[in-house]
């Protein structure tokens, strides 16, 4: 199968001038995490002089030095070099799944004039770690194809009862939430031609800064501590499920410092809280200790696949069962903080599954 990558490259000019450099962040994010300009290098399969020659030419481009060394202590970022590293950081978590998206519409409209053409299974989900996880277990270890597009519940749903994808990814609260997922739902399963896989469950909660200087323990304390805050876009569904929750709650949307200031993923809140731009967010405990911050949970999902009847007698589907209950991905899920395989791989009629998830709740 073929896979196309697209990355983002920071190239810097001068007003007026024709000089250019392009400052490798990965770079700098290991000096950064290591204290060491040899683990930088073999980070970036580079020669030792050669970084430091480009730390050099970075330093003089700007007039600023970006990263300090010190005999007998290592190397350090200047403030100036953690700001370039964490606007990076930013600009990765934000941008990375719509590159993905765009990769993926790439190989779908090439895939055509190639020689080689492997089974493919279409896959428009909710995002999640534990999906991108999947997918690699996928790429890896079956040989087949994967389309996958990061798309709402609802709109993953839709697009199963259109027919435009194989599995729809969906994910359910826990609580006194839950009938409000499985009522958004239940409009778009057919009891008769649809069959739910179970796959993980995953702890949603506040990501905070390093410490919680703000001692925020709960959603009001985001109200009461004046926090800033960063949200996930409208389309979401963890966007829904925390509007649902400050609802729940009481708590209007306008007395949230920043509630409309907007990201598109887990990461990119998570990022945008660890450089210091904002006090919290809402996501998965899995984005947050990604980026050294700590987390307060607020609930537990249940995340699940849905596909057509038809569909678990195929090759394709069969494979993807296979991998689900396989003990070597039940490990990686499980070196996923706040994701467990919870029964991962069962299949349910939807009549059974929503029974279930109502008496779970």
């Amino acid at each position: 199968m073929l896979q196309i990558e697209i990355e983002t490259v920071w190239r810097f000019r001068k007003e007026n001038s024709p000089q250019t450099v392009v400052v490798m962040l990965g770079i700098l994010n290991e000096i950064r995490k290591t204290g060491k300009i040899t683990s930088a290098a073999s980070d970036a399969q580079l020669s030792y002089r050669h970084v430091w020659n480009l730390i050099e030419q970075w330093s003089a481009f700007f007039g600023v030095p970006l990263v300090e060394t010190q005999r007998g202590k290592g190397s350090k970022l200047t403030a100036f070099g953690e700001k370039l590293v964490w606007a990076g950081e930013r600009m990765q978590a934000r941008l990375s799944l719509q590159l993905e998206n765009l990769a993926q519409e790439l190989v779908t409209e090439i895939k055509p004039f190639l020689e080689q053409r492997p089974q493919v299974i279409r896959v428009h989900a909710s995002h999640g770690f534990a999906v991108s996880k999947l997918r690699e277990f996928l790429d890896r270890e079956s040989g087949m194809g994967v389309d996958l597009r990061y798309v709402s519940n609802q709109n993953s749903l839709v697009s199963l009862a259109q027919g435009a994808c194989d599995l729809s990814g969906v994910h359910l609260p826990r609580g006194e939430l839950r009938a409000q997922g499985i009522k958004a739902c239940r409009e778009w399963l057919d009891p008769r031609e649809d069959r739910v896989i179970h796959f993980v469950t995953r702890e949603m909660g506040l990501m905070v800064k390093r410490g919680n200087p703000l001692k925020i323990t709960a959603l009001k304390d985001l109200v009461d501590r004046k926090a800033r805050f960063v949200n996930r876009d409208h389309d979401s569904g963890t966007r829904m499920l925390f509007d649902q929750l400050l609802a729940l709650h009481r708590i209007p949307e306008s007395r949230i410092n920043g509630a409309q200031h907007m990201e598109f993923t887990h990461a990119a809140v998570a990022a945008y809280v660890a450089s210091g731009m904002a006090d919290a967010s809402f996501g998965v405990e899995a984005a947050a200790r990604q980026f050294g911050l700590d987390f307060i949970r607020l609930l537990t999902e249940d995340y699940f696949f849905v596909c057509k009847r038809t569909f678990l007698d195929t090759d394709p589907m069969r494979r993807v069962l296979d991998i689900m209950k396989s003990r070597e991905f039940h490990k990686a899920v499980g070196a996923l903080p706040g994701y467990v395989a919870s029964n991962t791989g069962a299949v349910s009629g939807v009549k059974d599954f929503l029974e279930k998830m109502h008496s779970d709740r």
